[in-house]
């Protein structure tokens, strides 16, 4: 068994464990999202544009969300949030 093996080893029943944390932070966060959505669609609706504070913090929830799946995936080893900081709205 390689070194490397050895320590993906240990370090996989936590990993797992976060993953099923993020993946239940990932359903409150499409939750989140599209409850951003309606409000938006509402606001848009009745003054002919979205609110902008809302438009930023759907962008953070959604790059979120982006965050989650890469890390579930195995694409990243950098846990999300609250492990780390919380997603900037810029590009």
């Amino acid at each position: 068994m390689t070194t490397t093996a050895v320590v993906l080893a240990r370090k996989l029943p936590m990993r797992a464990l976060l993953m099923f944390l993020m993946c239940l932070a990932f359903q409150l966060a499409a939750w989140v999202l599209i409850v951003i959505a309606l409000l938006q669609l509402g606001f848009a609706t009745f003054s002919d544009e979205p609110n902008p504070r809302l438009k930023s913090l759907g962008r953070s929830v959604g790059r979120y969300i982006g965050q989650i799946a890469a890390f579930v995936s195995f694409s990243t080893e950098a846990a999300p949030f609250p492990f780390s900081d919380w997603p900037t709205t810029e590009a």
